[in-house]
């Protein structure tokens, strides 16, 4: 959906009034089912979620892209899982196993293998770019293990809710600064891609991202992270005709074996609870 989207509109303007429209949608639902929004006591959560998870997170990422092919930059931002799994164990006490440090870098390798065929023959971009890449991968680590340390504050709904509308604002306005409007061409393609990638692309996927954080670990949670690339191949040969090639089926299996190995002691314990 955003690969479409990017055809008609430039990209600061369209991730900014996607991460605008998710955050109104989310805050009227949360307005209705969230609960109270508890201002007081987590204004500095809802600040920081804002500035990693969407501000930086997507900011950066956004000029990632722009500055080398989105395999490379899929391979750097993808990071996140690893860097999540470190920063779990030094702020919040999460056991650092070695399957799970093995598992971690084996489903790092899958998105690595997965992204290679859009890497042939190309250059792997500009030290700018991998530095935008990077940084986005920390910021949403970052996001990640803050909202998991304070996620007492708030509810989940205003935790998607409140950071998405304040980092829409502020992205919007940069686009708004950066792009001409009028670059935007508001066709029935753009604004099916525009809706999809706000609602159920941005707003779904992170209410159940930091729901799912809430639940668990977040050192395993993010593993799942992985499966992203895999998916976005997928589709994009089902939806946009591109090609898929055996390291898909590598990189899967790479994926599955370390996700396994993140989750396992889980489900050991699981079994003998």
């Amino acid at each position: 959906a955003v690969k479409i989207g990017l055809e008609y509109a430039p990209p600061v303007l369209f991730a900014g009034t996607r991460m605008l429209l998710c955050g109104v949608a989310m805050v009227l639902a949360a307005l209705v089912w969230g609960g109270g929004a508890n201002v007081r006591d987590g204004w500095p959560v809802y600040l920081l979620l804002a500035f990693f998870n969407v501000v930086l997170f997507y900011g950066l990422q956004t000029f990632a892209v722009l500055y080398m092919p989105s395999g490379a930059a899929a391979v750097v931002i993808f990071l996140q899982p690893i860097l999540v799994g470190f920063l779990s164990y030094l702020m919040l006490g999460e056991p650092l196993t070695a399957a799970k440090i093995v598992g971690l870098f084996l489903g790092f390798s899958g998105v690595v293998v997965v992204s290679a065929g859009s890497l042939s023959g190309a250059s792997l971009g500009t030290p700018l770019g991998i530095a935008f890449g990077v940084a986005s991968a920390v910021s949403w680590a970052l996001g990640t293990v803050y909202f998991k340390r304070y996620e007492e504050r708030l509810s989940t709904l205003w935790a998607v809710g409140g950071p998405f509308l304040l980092g829409g604002i502020c992205l919007t306005g940069l686009g708004l600064v950066l792009e001409p409007l009028s670059e935007i061409s508001w066709t029935g393609t753009y604004v099916a891609s525009w809706l999809y990638a706000s609602l159920v692309g941005t707003a779904l996927a992170w209410i159940l991202w930091l729901g799912l954080i809430r639940a668990g670990e977040a050192s395993r949670v993010s593993a799942y992270v992985f499966f992203v690339p895999l998916v976005a191949v997928l589709l994009g040969a089902l939806f946009l005709r591109e090609m898929v090639g055996p390291l898909l089926l590598v990189g899967a299996a790479l994926v599955v074996s370390g996700i396994y190995l993140v989750n396992r002691r889980g489900e050991e314990e699981k079994r003998a609870g």
